[in-house]
């Protein structure tokens, strides 16, 4: 109907390219923010001070303890700063330790907002033939500054065949938000043996 009347297709050219324009940018998605990991080691050779400094990311340094055969990892920017953060207090009721690899969970501009590792709990009803406690396996997700370093959530590893891609989704719907004084640590995933070892006091 339009291209019977030239004279009223050039009056509503200029109307029909604003509308298109407008709803091409109406139609447009908001692009999500992506996400990156960077990996660093808490393994003895790769830490100073007995093993309990290690090197982080982005000016970060890892404080890692042992007391009792019970470990805390706490990151910050300086060996002070760490010991004074929630997640120096944080271990679990069994024996446990972790591992030597840490995830740095990065935004879109590669800044580090959270950390994953695994984490090995002592479980005294599942023993081998000599009596010895076998280990229960859980990613912790902590959050990392601004803001308190503390624990996030918790993933169960054989409860969760993909664990992996489970804690990584936790740290970045939640890491960020996370109060580390009002907000209480949830397990992420299918629960298991682990967190419910990790949960028990």
């Amino acid at each position: 109907m339009i291209t019977a009347f030239p004279h009223f297709t050039r009056r509503l050219r200029p109307l029909i390219v604003s509308l298109a324009i407008a709803g091409g940018l109406l139609a447009i998605p908001a692009r999500a923010e992506t996400f990156s990991s960077a990996y660093t080691s808490t393994a003895e050779k790769d830490c100073r001070a007995n093993a309990t400094i290690c090197k982080g990311i982005d000016g970060l340094i890892v404080r890692v303890q042992e007391d009792d055969l019970r470990r805390t990892v706490s990151i910050g920017r300086t060996a002070k700063q760490a010991e004074k953060e929630p997640a120096t207090s944080q271990s679990f009721g069994p024996f446990n330790y972790t591992g030597d690899t840490i995830e740095w969970r990065r935004d879109s501009a590669g800044k580090p907002f959270a950390t994953i590792q695994r984490w090995y709990l002592a479980d005294n009803d599942d023993t081998d033939k000599d009596g010895r406690p076998r280990s229960a396996q859980m990613l912790v997700v902590t959050r990392l500054p601004p803001g308190a370093v503390c624990h996030v959530a918790y993933v169960d590893v054989k409860a969760n065949p993909n664990a992996n891609e489970v804690a990584r989704d936790a740290a970045d719907r939640l890491a960020k938000t996370f109060d580390c004084a009002k907000d209480k640590v949830s397990v992420v995933g299918n629960s298991g043996r682990a967190t419910t070892l990790g949960l028990a006091r």
